[in-house]
Order: C-alpha cells, then sequence, then structure tokens
C-alpha cells in the first residue's frame, strides 16, 4: 500500500468530515505535526474533537483552529498557554474535558490496545470522578476511565522509512507514540524518509503497521516558553 503522499492536503484527502474526533500529539510545541494542524486548518473542516495534551499557543499550533473556531472541544490536561482558549471556555463556546496528564496518556494508551477502560486511583474525590464509577480494590478506591480512540490520529516523528516504521526523537517521543496506535487512520509527518532496512529494528519506537499515510514535512519547532540565563553584568 503506498503510504508516502505529497503534502498535507493530499494526505488528509478524504478522512476529514464535519464532527470528527482527531488526536493531536506533541507537548506543549514540542513534537506537533505542524503542517498536518495547518492541513486540517486549510480543509475547513469544523465542529472537531481534539484529542491532545496542550492546546497550542495563540496563533500556532492547535491554537490556529481555535482561532478559526473548527474545534467544538477539547479532551485535554493543559491548556494555559492559550488565551484564545481561555476566551472561548469562560464564554461557554469551547467544551473540556479535563483529564489528569497520566489519565490522558493511559486513556490512548488503553484505546490503541483495545482496552475499553480501567480503574486509576488518581481523581477520586475530586471533580474528575464526579459521574464515573468508584470501585475499592484492596480496600482503596479507584476511579473508571474509559479508553480513547480517534477517527484521525495526526503524528509527529523524526525519520520514517518508507513502510511507515517510525522513530521518534527526543521529547518528541511524548504522546505521539501512544496516538500513532489509537487513531482509526494515522497520519504522519516526518523530517527525513529513509529506504526500507536503514532503520535499525532495535531502534524503532512504532511500528509501520500503525501508519496509514506519510508526508515530509518543514517545521518552525517553536519554543513555549523562551528562557534565558541572565548575563552576569546585566
Amino acid at each position: 500500500m503506498r503510504k508516502i503522499f505529497t503534502d498535507a492536503a493530499a494526505a488528509l484527502e478524504g478522512l476529514t468530515f464535519d464532527g470528527m474526533t482527531v488526536m493531536s500529539g506533541g507537548f506543549g510545541l514540542c513534537g506537533i505535526p505542524e503542517n498536518l494542524i495547518a492541513g486540517l486548518k486549510a480543509s475547513g473542516v469544523k465542529g472537531l474533537t481534539v484529542i491532545s495534551n496542550n492546546a497550542g499557543v495563540d496563533g500556532f499550533g492547535l491554537g490556529q483552529l481555535l482561532e478559526t473556531r473548527q474545534i467544538a472541544k477539547m479532551i485535554s490536561s493543559y491548556v494555559g498557554e492559550n488565551k484564545e482558549f481561555e476566551r472561548q471556555y469562560l464564554a461557554g463556546e469551547l467544551q473540556l474535558e479535563f483529564n489528569p496528564q497520566g489519565t490522558l496518556a493511559e486513556r490512548i494508551r488503553a484505546g490503541g490496545a483495545g482496552i475499553p477502560a480501567f480503574f486509576t486511583a488518581t481523581g477520586v474525590g475530586t471533580l474528575v470522578a464526579e459521574g464515573k464509577e468508584v470501585r475499592n480494590f484492596d480496600g482503596r478506591d479507584y476511579v473508571m476511565e474509559t479508553g480513547l480512540v480517534a477517527d484521525l490520529a495526526i503524528v509527529k516523528a523524526w525519520k520514517a522509512d518508507e513502510r511507515g516504521n517510525l522513530v521518534f526523537r527526543k521529547t518528541a517521543r511524548n504522546f505521539n507514540p501512544m496516538m500513532a496506535t489509537a487513531g482509526k487512520v494515522t497520519v504522519v509527518e516526518v523530517e527525513e524518509i529513509v529506504p526500507v532496512g536503514s532503520l535499525d529494528p532495535d531502534n524503532i519506537h512504532t511500528p509501520g503497521v500503525y501508519v496509514d499515510r506519510i508526508i515530509k514535512g518543514t517545521f518552525e519547532k517553536r519554543i513555549e516558553q523562551r528562557t534565558i540565563r541572565q548575563h552576569a553584568d546585566a
């Protein structure tokens, strides 16, 4: 099956529809699928439920889709860097399903593994547990969380071979590998595409069986919070 596509528009063709659920990899602005997010914006698809640890920043990453009002609901862990997100949420224009970060990661991993639900102690006795089943195991309460699966997972990796085997680099190996397994369709953007056999099998993080389409992207790699050390003479 042909997996390599020319650009984001080609890779997303035939996959998007209003009201769909999208998983978007990355942590802050590190390892986000910049090109595919821009492709979703250009497609005009709306009413999206987006599963992502962060909501980007104003004007970049998922922040672009918030500005164009293409996102109806976020399932997230940390959303504190986006003023437009705050404005829409407080105005009742955006739904939010808030998750502890580890719980969000495990919900995605569970979805990719075909596990419909699991129990965790995280969130018991808090707003996170409201409306959810709580069960006692060995004298301790646990709240039931459901696995997450998306219509589309968009992922950023460092390298791919032509069959879609993926290697992630450093911090970009965050939510991306687990999301690659939890999309009904997974589209990946990479910095480099190499021939089959070029990657050490022991160093492959995500097998190509999970990957449907690949593009070679260009990346800004913005820094979310730029912090520099003050010079001693300053």
